[in-house]
């Protein structure tokens, strides 16, 4: 039987320190093993989820969040594949705060439109017809610039038909305008009429943004070019308030993945400074905390390989164990399979004796062997627990309480749900609910275990109910205390649970010292 080790070793019981260091080296073994899996995907992969860890991380604040990416897009080299993305970004989610910068520089828009019929016809194309109110985008402005100007630019309409139509006429007509020649028009705009292209008509058009969806490419790389060569305040300003608004998740989920191995390094020792101190007493089950932990109390940030390897074994147990299991690593799998078989520990002293070793040593590499030790136990509660009586009997042997959960939707659609299984009473002892149910239903006699050596074995009905028999064909789900018997745990989510809760549990021991 798997023995989770949860329970601290007493005073003066430091193991055996030679089976400690046998440990240490079948870990090291293990690292190897799994570093050349990894290594074998391009590491690409492997980044991508150090990457969703710090995207985790709950204690930086919207301010030094925005610090934090602003120095990112500014250090050393431009970030210029950052700040695209980061603009596009902004382009999605708050077009009409870059729109006046466009309507700023009118230059820009000149190039946008010179020689690009399609671009033309998007923008400016959309007169109003009968019936309709008014025009719409570039059309209105030039509609209304023609008419504010009618001195100066009017002869720059082009018409579609024999002749031209008057001020005067369209005045009362508005869809005349469908006879623009839009394209001759702006042409002439671009050559003879510059005052267009700055005037707040125009601006009034661009405010929403909505110019950004003709080709939003054209934009970001002229707003890279205004960011790194002519450092505009506007668009720093933009960018800035943007950092500011949004969730520091959304942020690193969709610009980290963006850097290399070294800009990432770089990325996390400047993120250290601005991690808050957790209290001693902080969950280390949480996706980042182990990250934040070792930012906060390491002097040099251990090595990106490093960083990627416990992030692995720590946060993606399931992954990797899918990954050996892939045909491309039948070799790996084998050795691995005949570590495990050396590897069973059925001293508690002695797993304490690896404890008390990673106290003594630096935090990254202490880390790193409780991660590997939770992994390996991880890969032998997938392999060896398959049956829901195989779960109980480790529940019982590490003293662990648990209910089970009769919560099957699918199959109890007529029922009303009843909480079964083994509860710990005042006595201290597991006891499963007793039920009544039909005469037809038959009843099954199974022993209860204590959770204490005081505790008494306890003669239990259970009915074989649908719960039941979900239960007996692998289907089964428990409530455990490991959560505070929050939610139901199967047998396919159990593994990486307890090897979680295991991981959290020893590091929180060896961290406390």
């Amino acid at each position: 039987m798997v023995q989770l080790f949860l329970s601290e070793p007493g005073l003066g019981d430091d193991g055996n320190g030679d089976v400690a260091n046998e440990r240490i080296s079948l870990l090291n073994r293990l690292e190897s093993i799994i570093w050349s899996i990894i290594a074998s995907g391009g590491r690409s992969e492997a980044r991508l989820w150090l990457c969703t860890t710090i995207s985790c991380i709950s204690s930086i604040t919207p301010h030094d969040q925005c610090e934090l990416f602003v120095e990112l897009l500014r250090f050393k080299l431009p970030k210029r594949a950052i700040a695209s993305q980061l603009l596009q970004m902004i382009f999605e989610k708050r077009p009409q705060k870059v729109g006046s910068i466009i309507a700023k520089k009118s230059y820009m828009l000149e190039k946008f439109f010179e020689g690009n019929p399609r671009r033309i016809m998007q923008w400016f194309g959309n007169f109003a017809s009968v019936g309709e109110s008014e025009h719409r985008k570039g059309a209105r402005a030039i509609s209304q610039f023609a008419f504010v100007n009618r001195d100066i630019c009017w002869d720059e309409l082009e018409w579609k038909g024999k002749h031209g139509q008057s001020p005067a006429v369209v005045a009362t007509k508005p869809h005349y305008f469908l006879d623009l020649d839009v394209l001759s028009t702006v042409e002439n705009f671009l050559e003879n009429v510059p005052n267009f292209w700055s005037s707040d008509e125009l601006a009034e058009s661009l405010k929403d943004g909505e110019i950004l969806l003709i080709d939003t490419k054209f934009f970001v790389d002229q707003f890279v070019r205004l960011m790194y060569e002519e450092n505009l305040e506007d668009i720093w300003a933009v960018i800035k308030a943007f950092l500011i608004e949004e969730k520091f998740s959304f942020l690193c989920q969709h610009l980290l993945i963006l850097l290399d191995e070294r800009e990432l390094l770089a990325f996390l020792k400047s993120l250290r400074r601005f991690l808050i101190a957790r209290p001693k007493s902080r969950d280390f089950g949480g996706s980042s905390y182990w990250l934040e932990n070792l930012l906060l109390t390491c002097n040099d940030c251990a090595s990106i390989d490093e960083l990627l390897l416990l992030n692995a074994v720590i946060n993606q147990g399931r992954q990797l164990i899918c990954l050996v299991r892939d045909e491309e690593h039948e070799e790996e799998k084998g050795t691995i399979e005949k570590l495990l078989e050396i590897s069973t520990w059925s001293s508690n002293s002695d797993q304490w004796a690896l404890m008390n070793g990673c106290v003594k040593m630096n935090k990254s590499p202490a880390i790193k062997l409780i991660g590997l030790q939770s992994w390996l136990l991880h890969y032998r509660l997938s392999k060896e627990c398959k049956t829901p009586e195989s779960w109980e009997s480790l529940f019982i042997q590490n003293r662990i309480t648990f209910r089970r959960s009769e919560s099957y939707s699918l199959v109890m659609l007529d029922r009303v749900p009843k909480r079964s299984g083994s509860d710990l009473d005042d006595g201290g002892s597991i006891r499963a609910g007793r039920k009544k149910k039909a005469k037809n239903n038959r009843k099954t006699k199974k022993r209860g275990y204590g959770c204490d050596d005081n505790s008494e074995d306890e003669l239990v009905e259970l009915e074989t109910s649908t719960g039941w028999q979900d239960l007996q064909l692998g289907c089964g789900s428990w409530l455990l205390p490991t959560d505070g018997y929050s939610c139901p745990w199967n047998s396919v989510d159990l593994p990486e649970h307890l090897a979680r809760h295991c991981f959290s549990t020893w590091i929180k021991w060896v961290f406390s010292k």
